[in-house]
């Protein structure tokens, strides 16, 4: 069912900093931040020959995000996002073998524009999936 690995998400505490790393020190390509109200988040995607890094900061106090480097200050590996080719066969499938979909259960608009849900961490050895129409 799932695809390829769309891209690893982490949790930075300073998104200019944790860029600047990336693009100096390994001398990736860094896209510009964006934000994505839905999610509370602004982004940075980090292109790779075989996938992508997502920079993930927190945009507001209700920010997923702030709570998760409220807990870990150093920031950290937030979710993984795999690919699907049918998103609501891809929920019901999971939903019937007993996984959990957060929040409405309906997809939602990702960053890339993209259908997007994401899996309870518990069900998931306790990572957080995300999963994106492709």
């Amino acid at each position: 069912m799932i695809g390829r690995l769309n891209h690893v998400a982490i949790a930075v505490p300073d998104l200019e900093a944790a860029s600047e790393q990336y693009r100096h020190a390994l001398g990736a390509k860094v896209g510009a931040p964006q934000d994505e109200p839905d999610h509370g988040v602004t982004v940075v995607f980090i292109e790779l020959p075989n996938t992508k890094i997502e920079l993930l900061y927190p945009l507001g106090e209700d920010s997923p995000i702030k709570g998760f480097l409220d807990k870990n200050p150093s920031g950290g590996i937030h979710h993984v996002c795999y690919e699907v080719d049918d998103i609501l066969a891809a929920r019901d499938h999971l939903k019937a073998t007993g996984a959990r979909v957060l929040g409405s259960g309906e997809p939602k608009i990702g960053a890339h524009g993209k259908p997007v849900l994401f899996l309870h961490p518990k069900d998931f050895n306790g990572c957080l999936v995300e999963l994106e129409q492709v």
